[in-house]
């Protein structure tokens, strides 16, 4: 499954969309809906890539505007063809709907059902079909009772096109049209089956990202089968690592959710500086009974075992295993480095 994903550029950055030339962008719609973040989440609004048609209206920003008179949508399929970002919201509102059913589950949509037909994705997925632009995505890999947080993007870091479908309608007392999208996962690829059983389809190839956006057939072709395969392109390779916890709760931001963890400033090397400096800090005289003590008779010496005690029972001793064990405790499942596939 894709349950979050991260796209936190300038919106002028998203619009020359990083890493794929080929792509032009004449417009885009709603652009003032999307707000950049690094945790996107269900039910919010994020810019897709599609197709542009004949009924799409110009954007509201006149310099916008002035570039939305582009080829036509004949052209669609071509390499350097012109497409238009459109903001929607996630979780795809289907077009017969009366009102929004926050009940159904279509953040995605499965490959398999696309291929088999039927179901509520037959009158769509011929003609409405959409890229989902994003920097990577999350997925969260079950250990034990513990849900723990990766991030996979591509490994020299360019914009991910995720295939999605998407839909339009004017629900019940509102006069404005509700634009949504659903992206679109399959099995995980073996390099993948240690984290999840699902991933989303990526669209990592010229061919495949013009194929997938390509609605001038208005129908469903075995390419298109094709393409919803598992990933397997290695001249795109992916890297997967784990981030932040809290990158779990929506509405949270940071930068640090879409690096390693273990690169946190209270992460693992935060873990390690912080004991090395409790460790200078003690001096000999530290671990050395309390002068107090000293009419115990000078016949005995001083019992290992009591020095152990005191010492073991040192505030500044106390306070450095509370800061350990208070701190990140799924830094100890992080790797070394971030796994590469």
């Amino acid at each position: 499954m894709c349950g979050r994903f991260a796209l936190r550029l300038a919106r002028n950055e998203i619009r020359q969309v990083p890493g794929h030339d080929e792509v032009n962008v004449d417009d885009w719609i709603d652009e003032d809906e999307f707000i950049p973040r690094y945790n996107i989440a269900p039910r919010t609004y994020a810019p897709v890539l599609r197709r542009r048609d004949v009924g799409d209206r110009p954007s509201d920003s006149p310099a916008q505007a002035s570039s939305s008179a582009g080829p036509s949508q004949s052209q669609g399929h071509h390499a350097g063809a012109h497409y238009v970002l459109h903001s929607m919201k996630w979780g795809l509102v289907p077009h017969w709907s009366k009102f929004e059913d926050k009940t159904l589950n279509t953040t995605n949509a499965r490959s398999e059902n696309l291929v088999e037909g039927g179901g509520m994705w037959a009158s769509i997925k011929g003609k409405k079909r959409c890229a989902v632009v994003c920097q990577g995505y999350y997925e969260w890999l079950t250990k034990g009772k513990e849900k723990l947080p990766h991030f996979t993007k591509y490994r020299e870091g360019k914009l991910m096109l995720l295939a999605g479908l998407y839909d339009c309608v004017v629900l019940e007392g509102q006069t404005q049209p509700l634009w949504t999208f659903t992206i679109v996962t399959t099995d995980a690829n073996k390099e993948f089956s240690w984290l999840h059983d699902r991933q989303p389809v990526i669209l990592s190839t010229r061919t495949a990202l013009h194929a997938w956006l390509d609605t001038s057939k208005q129908g469903w072709t075995p390419e298109l089968s094709q393409l919803v395969k598992p990933y397997g392109d290695t001249s795109n390779p992916l890297e997967c690592y784990q981030v932040p916890k809290e990158v779990g709760k929506v509405g949270t931001e940071s930068a640090s959710f879409i690096e390693p963890i273990a690169n946190r400033k209270d992460g693992i090397q935060a873990m390690f500086s912080k004991q090395a400096s409790k460790s200078s800090e003690k001096s000999p005289q530290s671990l050395q009974a309390p002068k107090a003590k000293a009419s115990v008779k000078r016949s005995r010496s001083p019992s290992p075992l009591k020095i152990h005690d005191l010492t073991s029972q040192s505030p500044s001793r106390n306070k450095s295993k509370r800061d350990t064990d208070d701190g990140d405790s799924d830094v100890l499942d992080v790797p070394a480095t971030p796994k590469k596939v």
